[in-house]
């Protein structure tokens, strides 16, 4: 799976030298934040850059610390500070809070409800958000005293009440990693203006085909209207 599009490397200076992809297609569109989830690296998700290089928006991608080949540990607070230092390399070319969209995929979900809580950005889109880790490994640890095996708790479900964006949140019926039930409660839980892209049979990584984009490109465009 190779790039349709030149991407710039970029490298963001955070306690670790995080390895970037920027793509500026246009100055006066949004820019969004790609906050990837556990697996792989950020050539993984070339299907998905190349599907937003045809959008009407500009893209950052980057590695956390730990990732990609990046060096050091990912921990919570970690991912946290990667994820603010992806913005403030962002708001350093100019580009303001108000016109960066984020996007969060599964673990990605949680670093982006955390930026968000405290900072006020164009937009956010989950794909595939659980309520909390804490939460998550109790579906899959039930036999364990989970407080004590969860260093990093990702309590995204109590930060929504912060985000002042328009939302956007994806999730697959069938997904067998992070329940659907789950993705419905951050919607429920989520301030107006917010929007749900919900399919009966998508799992865990959703479907990245026309409804989905259409969906997208729907949310983009109600981002750029206000």
């Amino acid at each position: 799976n190779t790039l349709n599009h030149e991407v710039k490397k970029v490298y963001i200076p955070s306690d670790e030298k995080l390895i970037g992809w920027y793509f500026e297609k246009n100055k006066n569109f949004k820019t969004l934040l790609f906050f990837h989830g556990n697996a792989g690296k950020i050539d993984n998700r070339i299907y998905k850059l190349n599907e937003f290089s045809k959008m009407n928006i500009n893209y950052l991608i980057f590695g956390y610390r730990g990732f990609s080949g990046n060096s050091g540990k990912p921990h919570e607070e970690g991912l946290y500070k990667d994820s603010k230092a992806a913005k403030l390399w962002l708001n350093k070319r100019n580009i303001l809070d108000e016109q960066i969209i984020l996007y969060g995929e599964s673990l990605g979900t949680a670093i982006a409800i955390d930026l968000a809580a405290k900072n006020k950005f164009a937009g956010i889109i989950l794909e595939s958000p659980f309520t909390s880790m804490t939460e998550l490994a109790k579906k899959y640890y039930p036999y364990l005293p989970v407080n004590l095996i969860l260093k990093d708790k990702f309590d995204s479900i109590k930060k929504l009440k912060f985000i002042e964006t328009p939302i956007l949140i994806m999730h697959g019926k069938k997904d067998k990693i992070v329940p659907f039930n789950m993705g419905l409660e951050i919607y429920e839980n989520s301030n107006d203006p917010k929007f749900n892209y919900f399919r009966d049979n998508d799992d865990h990584m959703m479907d990245f085909d026309e409804d989905l984009i259409n969906s997208l490109k729907n949310f983009i465009k109600f981002v750029n209207l206000n």
